[in-house]
């Protein structure tokens, strides 16, 4: 579903999240394509088109999430809710690995959400490769 958001939104959401996903922090000089507008509460279970509920997600990581607000932890087997980019702090929750291209949950939420987003996934994870052999350091938030 396509929302509309006032310039001045968008330009406090761009500068907000760094003109990163909020999620993997994946630009779109990295995907080639431009980032999405994600509700992080989906519209469908009452999320608001509002700035506290809104971020910008690369089409991948806003494709996985989709309408999902919780799943599960692959180590503990517990049902987590997913990273909240307004309320979580990215650096509590993830981390990088050695090689700067697969991300790590670090906590319940981190680890459910990287797998239901499919953070690691191969494409995403080769096209980080790419980027830092050529000089790229991933943020740290």
């Amino acid at each position: 579903m396509s929302t509309y958001l006032t310039s001045v939104l968008r330009k406090r959401l761009e500068d907000a999240d760094d003109h990163l996903c909020v999620y993997c922090q994946t630009s779109v000089g990295n995907t080639g394509q431009l980032l999405t507008i994600d509700h992080v509460t989906p519209q469908s279970a009452g999320g608001e088109t509002e700035f506290e509920n809104l971020c910008l997600a690369c089409r991948r990581c806003n494709e996985f999430k989709g309408s999902t607000i919780t799943a599960k932890d692959p180590l503990t087997g517990t049902e987590a809710p997913l990273f909240h980019p307004r309320r979580d702090r990215w650096s509590e929750h993830f981390t990088w690995d050695a090689t700067r291209t697969r991300l790590v949950g670090l906590t319940t939420v981190g680890r459910a959400t990287v797998l239901a987003l499919a953070m690691n996934d191969e494409t995403i994870v080769g096209a980080r490769r790419r980027w830092v052999s050529a000089g790229w350091h991933p943020p740290h938030r």
